[in-house]
């Protein structure tokens, strides 16, 4: 007699089918995770690195992605729908696109700070040069980020990453408990990977930049595939730009920061 047909045994042994399909398909999910989620590492350490405060930026790394992982279980109950709702990739596309743009611009009035301080020391030295350059900063940074603005914007950014991250796990597994399971450990994952990008981000003068480019990147295929769906790109080609941003983001490092093993 077959087991299957003991009708008592029937939900035993598809319960079982689903936790062997869960341990043969969570490797292939967490791999992927871990692939579509290292820029998004880079983009949550640098949020985090507002606060100036490494107790509050552990503080804020928990919290904003404890909200992310409510989101993205969320992202996965919903994906069917979400991910025919054209209106959140808009959304997500240009979130991330303002991310990008918002740090960029940073950098460039950084790099005007730089320049001014140079002219003013060069014309009437450096005592005025450091109030020139102090006038800049006060500017620049006169309103710091609070606690909660920060959580909020980690949150948000997660998901805005989880809608490409959600659309290639289902692509490989329509069985809900498995994406679930790989999403909840991708976001533990992301936690620690975050935390240890916070040390090299202080270490790499490119590695934020290069990180805010790669989530650039994301956004820009998020629209792409709204506006050109016929236009599939390799996944081979994003990984391929997004490794480059990588190299040259751990290119250079910072002045009189040494690295650990040093």
């Amino acid at each position: 007699m077959e087991a299957e047909s003991i009708e008592s045994l029937t939900p035993l042994i598809r319960q079982a089918d689903q936790w062997r399909e869960l341990l043969l398909l969570l490797p292939l999910l967490l791999a992927l995770e871990a692939v579509l989620s290292a820029d998004n590492a880079i983009a949550l350490a640098a949020i985090s690195r507002r606060l100036h405060d490494r107790a509050r930026q552990e503080t804020a790394l928990n919290l904003g992605l404890l909200l992310a992982l409510v989101f993205r279980l969320g992202l996965i109950i919903t994906a069917e729908w979400v991910l025919n709702f054209w209106p959140l990739q808009l959304a997500a596309a240009l979130y991330l696109l303002w991310l990008c743009g918002r740090h960029l611009q940073e950098v460039w009035l950084e790099r005007l700070e730089e320049s001014a301080t140079a002219a003013a020391d060069a014309q009437t030295g450096s005592d005025a040069a450091h109030q020139v350059a102090g006038g800049h900063a006060a500017g620049h940074h006169g309103h710091p980020a609070g606690l909660g603005s920060v959580v909020a914007t980690l949150a948000l950014t997660d998901l805005a990453f989880s809608i490409d991250s959600v659309a290639a796990a289902v692509a490989v597994s329509d069985r809900l408990l498995p994406v679930m399971a790989g999403g909840v450990i991708g976001v533990i994952a992301l936690r620690l990977t975050a935390e240890l990008f916070i040390r090299w981000l202080e270490i790499f003068e490119h590695l934020e930049t290069a990180g805010y480019l790669a989530v650039g990147l994301v956004g820009v295929r998020l629209l792409l595939r709204l506006l050109l769906p016929q236009f599939d790109p390799p996944e081979w080609s994003l990984l391929l730009v997004v490794a480059g941003l990588f190299v040259w983001g751990f290119s250079v490092r910072t002045p009189q920061v040494p690295l650990e093993s040093d």
